[in-house]
Formats: structure tokens, C-alpha cells, sequence
């Protein structure tokens, strides 16, 4: 729609209308294009720019993402506005008040059916201005601590539709004015649908004698049960009533309680989810002015009656168990028939031969996915008034019938997920000129044969032809379609290099070519545009093919990218600073590759990036500490690369929001930084093969995403489906697409790791794998191991463990991979529920000599004896020694009694020899004296 602002005449812009006289924007009309999801407006905010727009009297804004933000309370100072629609615009937070100055507003829609966001109210005095107001749609708006809203329901005498289905609403909501009769007397639509009411029916339908329309889907069956009868005989002019998952069975609905003379006004009937059970409620054929009848998961297993009136009839979800019972060939005069996720699959047949045929059939849409088998019958061509067709994700064979391609009015086909084979001709497609949509992906056998030339009769606004056989060659006929929203040809058995022509293409909003084999650059990328709009592409998935050159700058032009995917590849060269224009990415996934260089800082301009892969290239240099500016970061490998460095303090303290960390087969040193034990949210770490030392951080349990399960955003997961994460588990390198976020592991094996396992790491009960091998950890395996009870394998291997396997360990039951050799364990290895499967294998466990017990040969009572044998020896060899220190002062004590006894004893005998020694040491004393007394008196002298 933008494409067509450009100029300065503002009033000749699609979507924009003004006065014939004045020339002042009256009109705003930007709604989004559902059902194509690529096809609306993206941004931060409303622009101020729109409060300068004060003749605006229509503006609708609804099915675009404003992200999240608030409506702005400038919304309130356009006070010409008639008609303002803002529903499933992903707005947040509290409607602003300033909406109630909008006194001329006749319609209001806020509802958020569709949005990741749901808007709030904390006072509904607001409303109370809306004076003119005869359309309010608040459904999925958060009402439950709205304060004023009983006094809102009789303050707007104008208003004749009210929605307020999912809204949190209860009986304390609606205070005395939930019982009041005086409430509403104009209203001609009331839907108060899955909210919270108790009791009795709400007093306010007694004086709704204009009501057309009630919904009081999902109100409690003790509500409805038996007030059933007199509901409808309270409101006769009702002509649509949804009770869907009400809790009603056929009791509540017998004739001894319900009087049909109040049932000839309705005209639409909703009780699906209801367990009715068993036959076709036989009251409804007495409704003579049904036309809508939905029966949708009620366990229905018998045959469909004949309905004349009835246009639409909604079976999904019963227990039919051929396709006759639902009256496909039977309801002539039906337009639309939906009977999908049957509980058996009926085999779809041409109508029976004994059978009363239509003289026509008035089928507009028809959906059966997820019921069928066998084949798709010819006579489906004879359907001539169907525009919808649904036979997806069925058991469907053979081949597609030629006379599809007669049904002129055909504007959607679904034919995906089927078991059909053969050739898809021209003629497949000969009438088919109005034909809009277009998915006959997953069936591996059918083939695309349409001559080069061919020049198709429609303009497709999407097309899905993936894991089918399209040819070697780029489709020719493409170039021909310009209206392409949607083009998805992935795994299409597709080669060889983008063509020219595709250059001047439309941009394609969503463009998946994964899983071919196309080569070549990536210049010739539909770039086609009006003026110099560019930023059109959202999703660009190139994913497992052959590509070469380097990433081009022109897509960095695409400011509306949401998801870019150009992994397993052969691009080099170095990722252009210009990506961080690209600020709606929130995937961006560039694995496989040949890329070099440094990783550009410019990313973290990126503040809406989840996902961001750049694994398995040939970087280098230091993580950009930029990037500690992506808070919203959920996913980040950089693993398999050349990058060194410190790992970041920040990736813990900054992206608060990560759920994976790889950091795999880098350069890395330094030691684990505590900090990421502050990423609360962190399911997978893989830190493995590089140069870290230092200790495990005990404060590894408080990685609090390892022990309980969390929820990821889904706005961050519906890029595509071909996310993956890659992990080292069970000793393999496993790569996990749609079941990543079940994985728990933690990988730090391979680098060089000292210490202790600290205890708090057992705290991890989420962990599925656990790799600690080729480290220099030491001391014991934790007692507490076998709390981790969902581990699924355990490597502790080539470190230096000792200490004995705590028997903890038997009580790991998912456990299937475990390696523990080449440490230096000791003891009986523990036995008993799962460690009994390992027993085939006794690698896990060598390399530790001490260690004793199946699966090795080694028994515990031979190496009890070996080991009895070799302490003995130790302790006769101890006491031994002990003797021979014990003998050696004995020698010194006999030897010193001896001499000393000798000397003693002739002395004490010997008065002559005790005299002469005494003499002898009295003039050696003397000799000593004089000599000291002599060197004294020197010295003194000396010194004088």
C-alpha cells in the first residue's frame, strides 16, 4: 500500500481519502491485509505526525504490529473521528482516557484477537463521554481491575453492539448493575463470552427485547443448564446464539425442556464443544430458519440430516466414520461444509450411484483437512460454485483430477501435506483465473510439468510448492506473477542460478528458496519497486544451497526484515556494517558459511534481535562488547569460529534474556566469569573446546533456567520452522530443529578446567546432558549427583576424579550415555536400575585401575584380595621398619651406658685417678681465666 505514497499529493495515496472542497484528510484506511501475515505495517509507535490530521473523521489502523506500544493519548485531540479501529494492532499497556473526548465517536474497536499483546483498563470513566457511541469491541481487553465499568453500561443510552468475550470478567466486575433490567435497552449485540459469571443468567438480558445477537460461550453449564428454555423465551427476536463450550448435553436440550416455537427465529446456532454425543440432535431439524450450524466437537458419530436452509454447517472434530454422514453429496442447497480433524480418516468417494443427485451444488468452500484418505474423486470438478478448498494434511493418493482446473470460481486450493503423486499440467490450472492461493507442498511424488513458455491464467498472492518436484530449472512461469506475497519453494528439487529476470520482480515479502541446490550470487534477489520503497521483504530464507560471493549490501535497504537466514551456504568475505539498518530483524542466522573478518559492532543497532547465529565461520578477533546492547537476545552462537579473547563480563550482567549460549570451539581463555550465572533464563551453555581455566563457579546454581521450565515468546519463533540448535549429546554432534527448547545441557568440556565439581551444580534438575570430560578437575564425583534425574547423558571423562561412584548415580533412570574412564575412581562401581543397561560397555569406565565390578572384568572379590594382600605386606613392611628404628636407639642407649659407666665407674673406685682429673681441670680453668683477662686489658688499651 505505501508503495503508492510518493508525491505530494497526499489525497491521490492508496488508503487515504479527503474533502471534494477543502482537501483535508478525512479518511485513514491502513488496515492490514489478513489472512497474509506479511502484508501490513510494522513499527515502533504511531507517528505524532497523525494528531496534525484534525479533520480526520475514519481511521482504522487494525491487523498491523505496532510492536507492543502504547496507543498514544493524542489519539483523544482528533475530535471529528467517527469511526476508530485499532483491533489486532499488537498495542500494550492502559487504553489511554483521552479516548473519551472523541464525543462524536460512533465506533470503537479495541479487541486483540490476533496480537501477542493484550491492552488494559484500570478505569472505565472514559466511556462515559462517548456519547454517540453504537459499536464498542472490547474482546481480549484486560477488564478486570477496571474500576466504573457497572455505571459505563447505562451511560450510553446510543449503543446497539457490545463485545466483551475474553475479557476477565466476573460478577464483582459488573456489581449491582449485573441484575439490572434498566441496563441497555437498545442493544442489539451482546457478546459476554468466556469470561467468569456465576450464578443465575445475568438479569440484564430481561429487558434486551432487541437483541438479535447473544454470545455466552464458555459461561459455566450450571449457568445455562436448565435456563436454556427460558433464555430464548426471554429474548423471541434472537436470531444468533453461540453457547459453545457450555457444558450442554442432550438432556439440556430434549424436548420436555425446550419449547421450539422459541427456536423459529434463530438462524445461527453455535453449540460446538459441547458433549452432545452420539446422534444428530433431532430438535435442530425443526428449526425452519437455520441457516448457520456449528456442531463442532460435540462427538457426533451418525448421519448428517437433510437441512433444505441451511447454508453453513461446521462438523470438525466429530467421530463420522465415512464421508456420507455428513451429507456432502446430499446438501444441495449448503454453500459452506467444514469438517476437518475428524477422529477417523473417511475415504473421499463420488456420490452414491442409488442417491437422489443435486441437480446443483451450491458448496462455496468445502474443508476436509485432517479427515480423509484414498483419492481425490473426479466429480470434486463438478462443484462449480466452490471458491475454498481444503484437503490438507490428509492420506490422500493418486493423482490430482484434471477437472480441478474447471472450477472457475476456485480462489484458494490446499492440497499440502498428501501422499499425491503424478504430473501437475496446464491443465490443471485451464479456468483457474481467480485462483489467490495456492499449497500443494509435501507430496514428494508430484511433479510440476508445465512447458516454459506457459503463461499461467491467474495472479497468485501466495504459493507454496515446497518438498515437491518442481524441476531443475528456476519456474519460468513466475516471472509472470506479480502479486506474490508469499513464494515458499523450499526443498523443490531446485538448481543453478537465480535468473535475471527474477531481479525485476516485485519484492517478495516472505521468500523461502531453502534446501535446493541454487548457486551462483545473490545480486539478482527480486528488487523490483515503486519509487524508492524498498523495504517490503520480511522473512528471506536461502538456507542449505550453494550461494557463493559475499552478502550484498542491498539488503540492508530492507528496513522491514523480520527474519534473514543465508546459513549452510559458501558466502565469504566480511558481514557489512550496513546490517544494523536492519533494526526489525529479529532472526538473523548466517551458520555454515565462509564469512571472515571481525563481527561488525553495527549489530547491536539490532534491538529487536532474538536469534542471532554466526557459528561455523571463520571470525576472529574479540566478542564486540556492543553487543551487550541487545537485551533482547535469546539465542547467541558464535561457536566453531577463531575468536579470543576473555569471555565478556557482560554477556552475563547485560543480556539478562539469553536462553542459549554457544561459545563452542573458539580461542577463548581466562576463566568462566560468575556474571553468567546471572542469566536466569539459560537452558543451553556450551562453552566446550577451548583454552579456559580457573574453577567451575559454584554459583552455577543459580542458573535457574536449568531448574524449572520457561516459556519463549512465540512473536520470536514464527520466522519459519528451520531454527536449529547444535549440541554435542551422547557423544555425537546433534542438531535439534523444532524440539530445541526441551534441550537442557551443559557442555564445558575440553578445556582446562581445575578443581572441584562444585555441589551446586547438582541443583540442575532440568539438565538432559551434562559434559565435563577432558578437563583437570579433580577430587570427588558429588554425592548428590542423583538428583539430576532427568539426565540423559553424563561424561566426566580424562580428568582426575578420585573417590568411589556415589551410588546416587543408579538413581539417574533416563540416564543412557555415560563416561567416566581415565580418571582415578576407585571401588565397586554402583549397580542396579538404569547403570543395568550399560553393562554391554566397559569403556565408560576404563582407565580407572581401582575400580572394581561389572561391566569390568576386574571382580571386587579379586581385587578385595589383591587389595588385603598388598595392605598386609604394607603393614608387615611398617612394622618392620618400626623395629629397625626401635633397635637403632637401643644400639645408641647401650653404647652411650657403656661409655659413660666406664668413665663413671673407675672414678668412683679410683681415689688417685678422681684426684689427678680434678686437678687436670682445675688449671685448664685457671689457663682460661688468664688468657680471657690478658686479651681484655689489650683491648682496653687499644682503645685509649
Amino acid at each position: 500500500m505505501l508503495s503508492s505514497w510518493v508525491g505530494n499529493e497526499c489525497c491521490l495515496w492508496e488508503g487515504i481519502q479527503c474533502d471534494g472542497v477543502t482537501g483535508n484528510v478525512q479518511r485513514l484506511h491502513l488496515k492490514g491485509d489478513w489472512p497474509y501475515p506479511y502484508n501490513h505495517l510494522a513499527a515502533n509507535k504511531v507517528s505524532s505526525s497523525l494528531a496534525e490530521l484534525r479533520h480526520l473523521k475514519y481511521l482504522d489502523l487494525s491487523g498491523n504490529d505496532f510492536l507492543g506500544s502504547r496507543i498514544p493519548e493524542f489519539i483523544g485531540s482528533l475530535k471529528h473521528l467517527s469511526y476508530l479501529n485499532l483491533s489486532d494492532a499488537n498495542f500494550d499497556g492502559i487504553i489511554p482516557p483521552n479516548i473519551g473526548n472523541l464525543s462524536n465517536l460512533k465506533v470503537l474497536d479495541l479487541s486483540s484477537y490476533d496480537s501477542e499483546n493484550f491492552l488494559k483498563a484500570d478505569d472505565m470513566a472514559w466511556a462515559f463521554g462517548l456519547s454517540s457511541l453504537e459499536l464498542l469491541n472490547l474482546s481480549y481487553v484486560d477488564l478486570s481491575g477496571a474500576q466504573n465499568w457497572d455505571m459505563m453500561l447505562h451511560m450510553i443510552p446510543s449503543l446497539k453492539e457490545l463485545s466483551l468475550s475474553h475479557c476477565r470478567l466476573s460478577n464483582v466486575n459488573l456489581g449491582p448493575f449485573l441484575n439490572s433490567s434498566r441496563i441497555l435497552p437498545n442493544i442489539k449485540h451482546l457478546d459476554l463470552g468466556y469470561n467468569s459469571f456465576k450464578g443465575p443468567l445475568p438479569g440484564l438480558l430481561q429487558n434486551m427485547t432487541s437483541l438479535t445477537f447473544l454470545s455466552l460461550s464458555g459461561f459455566n453449564h450450571s449457568l445455562l443448564a436448565w435456563n436454556f428454555p427460558n433464555l430464548l423465551r426471554m429474548i423471541p427476536s434472537l436470531s444468533e446464539l453461540h453457547l459453545s463450550g457450555c457444558g450442554l448435553d442432550k438432556t439440556h436440550l430434549s424436548s420436555p425442556h425446550l419449547n421450539y416455537s422459541t427456536l423459529s427465529n434463530i438462524q445461527h446456532l453455535d453449540l460446538s464443544n459441547n458433549p452432545l454425543g452420539g446422534i444428530f440432535p433431532c430438535f435442530l431439524t425443526n428449526m425452519s430458519s437455520l441457516r448457520v450450524l456449528d456442531l463442532s466437537d460435540t462427538m457426533l458419530n451418525s448421519s448428517v440430516p437433510i437441512m433444505p436452509k441451511l447454508l453453513e454447517l461446521h462438523l470438525s472434530g466429530n467421530e463420522f466414520k465415512q464421508i456420507e454422514d455428513v451429507g456432502i453429496w446430499r446438501q444441495c442447497h449448503l454453500k459452506q461444509l467444514r469438517v476437518t480433524n475428524n477422529v477417523f480418516r473417511m475415504e473421499m468417494t463420488d456420490p452414491p450411484t442409488n442417491a437422489s443427485e443435486c441437480s446443483q451444488y451450491s458448496l462455496e468452500l468445502l474443508e476436509l483437512s485432517r479427515s480423509l484418505n484414498g483419492r481425490i474423486p473426479e466429480t470434486l470438478g463438478g462443484l462449480a460454485n466452490l471458491r475454498d478448498l481444503d484437503l490438507s494434511q490428509n492420506g490422500l493418493t493418486g493423482s490430482i483430477p484434471v477437472s480441478i482446473g474447471q472450477v472457475a470460481k476456485l480462489r484458494h486450493l490446499f492440497i499440502s501435506d498428501n501422499s499425491l503423486e503424478g504430473a501437475v499440467t496446464e491443465a490443471h490450472f485451464a479456468n483457474l483465473s481467480v485462483l489467490k492461493d495456492l499449497d500443494a507442498s509435501s507430496n514428494t511424488k508430484l511433479t510440476f510439468n508445465v512447458s516454459r513458455g506457459w503463461i499461467p491464467p491467474f495472479q497468485l498472492i501466495s504459493l507454496s510448492l515446497s518438498s515437491s518436484n518442481i524441476g531443475n530449472g528456476f519456474p519460468q512461469w513466475l516471472r509472470h506473477q506479480r502479486k506474490l506475497q508469499w513464494l515458499e519453494l523450499s526443498n523443490a528439487t531446485l538448481s543453478g542460478p537465480l535468473p535475471t529476470w527474477l531481479r525485476k520482480m516485485p519484492i517478495i515479502p516472505y521468500l523461502d528458496l531453502s534446501h535446493n541446490k541454487l548457486s551462483g550470487s545473490l545480486k539478482n534477489l527480486p528488487n523490483a519497486g515503486n519509487g524508492d520503497v524498498y523495504g517490503l521483504l520480511h522473512v528471506l530464507l536461502l538456507e542449505y544451497n550453494l550461494f557463493n560471493g559475499s552478502i550484498p549490501r542491498s539488503l540492508c535497504r530492507r528496513t522491514y526484515l523480520e527474519g534473514l537466514d543465508l546459513s549452510r551456504n559458501m558466502l565469504s568475505g566480511k558481514i557489512p556494517n550496513c546490517v544494523g539498518n536492519l533494526q526489525g530483524l529479529t532472526a538473523m542466522r548466517l551458520s555454515s558459511n565462509q564469512l571472515s573478518g571481525a563481527i561488525p559492532s553495527s549489530i547491536a543497532l539490532i534491538s529487536s534481535l532474538f536469534w542471532l547465529n554466526l557459528n561455523k565461520n571463520n571470525f576472529t578477533g574479540e566478542v564486540p562488547p556492543e553487543l551487550g546492547n541487545l537485551q533482547s537476545l535469546g539465542v547467541l552462537d558464535l561457536g566453531d569460529n577463531k575468536l579470543y579473547g576473555n569471555i565478556p563480563n557482560w554477556i552475563g550482567k547485560k543480556l539478562t534474556s539469553l536462553v542459549v549460549l554457544r561459545l563452542h570451539k573458539n580461542n577463548f581463555t581466562g576463566r568462566i566469569p560468575p556474571s553468567l550465572c546471572k542469566n536466569s533464563n539459560l537452558q543451553i551453555l556450551d562453552l566446550a573446546y577451548n583454552n579456559l581455566t580457573g574453577t567451575i563457579p559454584p554459583c552455577v546454581g543459580n542458573l535457574n533456567g536449568m531448574v524449572v521450565s520457561h516459556s519463549i515468546s512465540e512473536h520470536f519463533l514464527d520466522i519459519d520452522d528451520d531454527k536449529n540448535v547444535i549440541q554435542v549429546m551422547k557423544g555425537v554432534d546433534l542438531e535439534y530443529t523444532t524440539t530445541w527448547r526441551m534441550v537442557y545441557n551443559m557442555d564445558l568440556s575440553s578445556n582446562k578446567l581445575e578443581g572441584e565439581i562444585p555441589v551446586e551444580l547438582t541443583t540442575l534438575s532440568m539438565l538432559v546432558g551434562l559434559n565435563l570430560s577432558n578437563n583437570h578437575l579433580r577430587g570427588g564425583i558429588p554425592e548428590s549427583i542423583g538428583k539430576m534425574m532427568k539426565l540423559e547423558t553424563l561424561d566426566f571423562s580424562k580428568n582426575k576424579l578420585s573417590g568411589s561412584i556415589p551410588p546416587s548415580m543408579a538413581a539417574l533412570t533416563f540416564l543412557s550415555h555415560l563416561n567416566l574412564s581415565h580418571n582415578n575412581l576407585s571401588g565397586q562401581i554402583p549397580t542396579g536400575n538404569q547403570l543395568q543397561t550399560l553393562t554391554d560397555d566397559p569403556s565408560i569406565y576404563a582407565g580407572n585401575k581401582h575400580l572394581c565390578g561389572p561391566p569390568l572384568q576386574n571382580t571386587c572379590s579379586n581385587h578385595q584380595d589383591s587389595t588385603t594382600t598388598t595392605t598386609s605386606k604394607k603393614k608387615h613392611k611398617a612394622a618392620d621398619e618400626k623395629m629397625e628404628v626401635w633397635l637403632f636407639y637401643v644400639d645408641i642407649m647401650s653404647g652411650f651406658g657403656t661409655g659413660f659407666w666406664g668413665v663413671i665407674g673407675v672414678l668412683m673406685f679410683k681415689k688417685q685417678w678422681r684426684h689427678k682429673l680434678f686437678m687436670f681441670a682445675e688449671e685448664t680453668m685457671d689457663k682460661i681465666y688468664v688468657a680471657v683477662v690478658v686479651r681484655v686489658a689489650k683491648f682496653k688499651r687499644g682503645r685509649e
